[in-house]
Formats: C-alpha cells, sequence, structure tokens
C-alpha cells in the first residue's frame, strides 16, 4: 500500500510513518521541516510544505504523481494541526482563524487535490478530536481549537457522503490524550500507542461505515 501523511516529521505523524514502514507499506511524508527520526524511516520525504499555504495542495499533488509513476493513493491521513488556548478572559480571534486554516481548511483543500489521486478502495483519514464534540463539551474555553475540530468533523462527514459512491471511505479519528509536543507531553499515551490503535481503526473502515466519528480505541463518539 502507499500511505500518504501530512505532518508527519513529529508526533503522531511520525509514529504513522514508523509503523506504516515497519509493515512494508511505501510512505509519502508531508511536512514542513524534515527530521532525523522520520528520515531513518526511509519515506519519501515532501518538505517545506505548509499546509495552509494557497499554492500547497497543487504542490503536493504535482510531486505525488511523481512518487507515484502512475499508482494510486491507498490511505491519505489528514494529520497536520495546531492547538492553541483562548478563553472568555483571554480572547483572540486571530488564533482562532490559523486553527481554523490549519485543521479544518487545509485538511479540506488537501483532499479535494489530491482526489484525483485516490480510486475505489482508497481511505481517507482526518485526524481529528473528541474536541470537536459538541454534545462532549462539559469544560468549555479552547475556542479555536474546538470550533476548527468541530468544521473538520463537518466537513469529513459530508466527504464521506459524496465519495460513498466511488468507494473512497472517510475516517473522523480521535488519537486520545497523546503524549506529544501540542499537550507539552501531558498525555496518557504514547503517539506510537495512538497511532497503533488508529492504524486499526484504519483498516476497519469500510463503506458501510464511512463517516464514522471514532475514538481511537474504537469508541463512536458523539458529535
Amino acid at each position: 500500500m502507499h500511505i500518504v501523511i501530512t505532518g508527519a516529521n513529529r508526533g503522531i505523524g511520525l509514529a504513522f510513518a514508523k509503523s506504516y514502514r515497519a509493515q512494508g507499506h511505501q510512505v509519502t511524508a508531508i511536512c514542513r521541516q524534515s527530521s532525523p527520526e522520520l528520515e531513518a524511516t526511509e519515506a519519501d520525504i515532501i518538505e517545506g510544505i505548509d499546509v495552509t499555504h494557497d499554492d500547497a495542495p497543487a504542490s503536493i499533488a504535482a510531486m505525488l504523481q511523481g512518487i507515484l509513476g502512475g499508482e494510486t493513493i491507498d490511505i491519505l491521513i489528514n494529520n497536520a494541526g495546531i492547538l492553541r488556548g483562548e478563553s472568555l478572559e483571554n480572547m483572540d480571534t486571530q488564533t482562532i482563524q490559523a486553527q481554523f486554516t490549519t485543521n479544518a481548511l487545509a485538511p479540506l483543500a488537501v483532499t479535494h487535490a489530491l482526489l484525483p489521486l485516490l480510486k475505489s478502495g482508497s481511505k481517507i483519514a482526518l485526524i481529528t478530536s473528541r474536541m470537536g464534540s459538541i454534545a462532549d463539551n462539559g469544560s468549555g474555553n479552547y475556542y479555536g481549537y474546538r470550533m476548527s475540530k468541530a468544521a473538520l468533523n463537518a466537513a469529513g462527514k459530508s466527504l464521506a457522503m459524496d465519495l460513498k459512491g466511488q468507494g473512497i471511505n472517510v475516517a473522523i479519528l480521535h488519537p486520545g490524550m497523546v503524549q506529544t509536543d501540542m499537550i507539552n507531553h501531558a498525555g496518557d499515551i504514547t503517539a506510537d500507542t495512538a497511532a497503533e490503535r488508529l492504524m486499526a481503526r484504519i483498516a476497519e473502515l469500510t463503506n458501510d461505515n464511512t463517516g464514522t466519528f471514532w475514538h481511537s480505541n474504537g469508541e463512536v463518539l458523539p458529535w
């Protein structure tokens, strides 16, 4: 299989790259700047990409065409994302807008640009968060992150409906509280564990359950 991962130089993205490469799959890792750990996986690396730039989706598609050599993408993992911490006492509409661009608009734009490189049986994974669940919000705050992930969830559901007839399926995936730089390693599972669980959910993705909002442990989450 050929797996394409955005935000692949560290954290969950790097863990995906390591695990899929260990299984013998071809991986294309997309990132702003590579890392020695990513290079050690011997994945194909496309660096210098900021997914929020208007020309990034087309650039990714063009470079992938050269790497694929006429083949198609089996799994597209939209993993790149950012977290900021607005509250009513510390409101910042600029960071909210930045999170929308990175967490919601960019994954949709990248997916749209790469649709010609997908086929029936291909899978799209959107790495979201249960913080994007409206029903599950019991603590407030984090306005930009919550709103952007809710928007990503909505986009994922629409993609699932629009692509179902083509046999292209979409998983909307919450990794859990993961020990990454994003949350200062305060999580309760490692990135490797999160990637292993998420890969299991992707493997279980079919035309019957496309558009599901899953916790990495297999629990279906409320919208």
